[in-house]
């Protein structure tokens, strides 16, 4: 897979957000940056070289991604939902997104952002 896939992480666990950073890396993927909030993701967004997004649906405080997911699809970029379980109530507007259940497995981060590119 080319380098010049930067890839954002929003994700509020900082050893999940550590252990996707090292599965990107494995997969010769490029980090664009990483978030633990909507607002911190969307000034990565907004600072541009985000090819995709992997993103948490429930993020610390009661937040959810969907501000993030809006900005994405506004400017085009892939992204999949990683959830934790049943619990997450995916927006209806992004139920069509490709989704990454927890616990992540490098396969399955693989597997995620293969079908992302493909699909563009």
């Amino acid at each position: 897979m080319p380098q010049s896939q930067k890839i954002l992480i929003v994700e509020d666990e900082p050893l999940i957000a550590m252990m996707l950073e090292d599965f990107l890396d494995a997969l010769d993927r490029g980090v664009a940056g990483t978030a633990d909030s909507v607002a911190t993701a969307l000034e990565v967004i907004e600072a541009g070289g985000v090819d995709a997004a992997i993103m948490d649906v429930n993020l610390r405080g009661g937040e959810t991604s969907w501000p993030i997911a809006d900005a994405l699809t506004a400017r085009g970029i892939p992204f999949v939902l990683a959830t934790g379980g049943a619990g997450d109530m995916i927006a209806e507007a992004y139920r069509n997104r490709p989704v990454l259940s927890k616990p992540f497995t490098m396969d399955s981060v693989e597997k995620a952002l293969d079908s992302l590119f493909a699909a563009s």
